[in-house]
């Protein structure tokens, strides 16, 4: 399969090198962690030329025997080597029966600089302080962005709408590019999402019949862009001759977003400044699946839209919150450090009413913070009473 650099994670991973804590890649299955690894193993020997990197893939024959913490302490300790860097790599890490044990006997000895992925029944955030007694920090891989699709598949300039129009729709799972075939691609991201909803959920919470899950994952896929709580989507489902209630409702959410399926965006209060503490928003990890598990039905394309400037955001290294002002709602406050945006989107805005509709929520906003209006505007970039107005495959592809 064809392999592009991923500066954005590579800058991530070079920033923490040498230091003390144990780095934990995570992402949800196929966003393409274990080939991270493998590039970011390649750059250590570019950079520290005698440096002594440890690579361990642990779904390969050859290190079936380290599949016992014992065995995979031992191996490592025999490749040390004094007078240079030592540097671990472990990927599908929970493939080795007690490796939290081994890990943290490494981490201990101050020798090893570790990095590690993993699946993510395994490697949940909410584990990871349970985990690993030492300081760790987590790295969070994306599936592709729509730059890194554009360059897969070398888009040309004026083909840049046409690809956003795929993308939308294909997403970011790369393993599914190589297929030419719509089905195929679809059945590929398919197989991916299955094995989440089994293997990471409902084995490791031992939740017996996976109808559920899917039943709440297809409830939020149809719902996204939408404000939800356990007790209204508890209610719907029962509507629909769904057995639950909003407890369930509420841990089963739990659960996708710990497995990276989606990601909630709580609510901003912009004219108190506070944040709110109920009826939040949710996102799904990539539009792909969307439309490989429901196709087109109840399809609104504004709110795919949506979802993947939400996605962006976060992959920019932004808090993404709903905003909330009187009665109006804005689509993101984006916060990271002393910065703040607020960002309305929206499909088309050629008509006058719909244009009214979305820069005026942000025409309310009295701080000086900068207002943005991302639409499929297919133009440059204009101004309106001090608010950028950005075609969004233009905004997807800046810096």
């Amino acid at each position: 399969m064809k392999l592009i650099s991923r500066p954005h994670y590579l800058n991530q991973l070079s920033g923490v090198m040498n230091t003390p804590d144990i780095k934990i890649v995570t992402g949800i299955r196929r966003s393409g962690k274990s080939k991270l690894l493998n590039a970011f193993a390649d750059y250590i020997i570019r950079v520290d030329s005698t440096a002594n990197v440890i690579e361990i893939d642990l779904p390969k024959l050859r290190f079936e025997r380290l599949k016992e913490y014992h065995a995979l302490n031992d191996y490592v300790e025999e490749r040390y080597k004094e007078g240079v860097n030592n540097y671990l790599i472990i990927d599908e890490v929970q493939l080795c029966e007690g490796f939290e044990l081994a890990i943290n006997s490494l981490h201990s000895e101050e020798k090893f600089d570790i990095y590690i992925t993993g699946s993510n029944a395994f490697l949940l955030s909410s584990d990871l302080a349970t985990l690993f007694t030492g300081r760790h920090i987590e790295i969070h891989v994306f599936p592709f962005s729509f730059k890194e699709y554009c360059t897969y598949f070398n888009t040309a300039p004026d083909d840049v709408q046409s690809a956003f129009t795929d993308y939308i729709q294909t997403g970011g799972m790369s393993g599914a590019y190589p297929y030419s075939k719509v089905a195929d691609r679809e059945m590929y991201i398919r197989d991916v999402y299955e094995t989440i909803l089994i293997r990471d959920l409902v084995d490791k919470y031992k939740l017996g019949n996976p109808t559920m899950m899917k039943r709440m994952s297809h409830y939020l896929m149809d719902n996204i862009g939408n404000i939800s709580s356990s007790r209204n989507i508890s209610g719907s489902l029962v509507a629909d001759g769904v057995e639950t209630n909003h407890k369930i409702v509420g841990r089963y959410i739990d659960y996708l977003c710990s497995a990276f399926v989606f990601y909630e965006a709580k609510r901003y209060d912009v004219k108190g400044k506070t944040y709110l503490q109920s009826l939040n928003k949710y996102y799904l990890a990539d539009t792909g699946i969307r439309f490989a598990e429901l196709g087109k039905r109840n399809m609104d394309w504004g709110r795919m839209l949506e979802n993947i400037v939400f996605i962006e955001l976060l992959r920019r290294g932004y808090e993404v919150y709903v905003g909330k002002l009187y009665q109006k709602e804005i689509d993101f406050v984006a916060m990271k450090g002393g910065e703040k945006i607020y960002i309305q989107v929206s499909d088309d805005i050629s008509s006058e009413m719909t244009m009214r509709r979305e820069v005026d929520p942000l025409l309310q906003i009295r701080d000086a913070y900068p207002k943005l209006l991302l639409a499929r505007t297919r133009n440059e970039e204009t101004d309106y009473e001090g608010i950028r107005i950005v075609d969004i495959p233009r905004w997807l592809l800046m810096e």
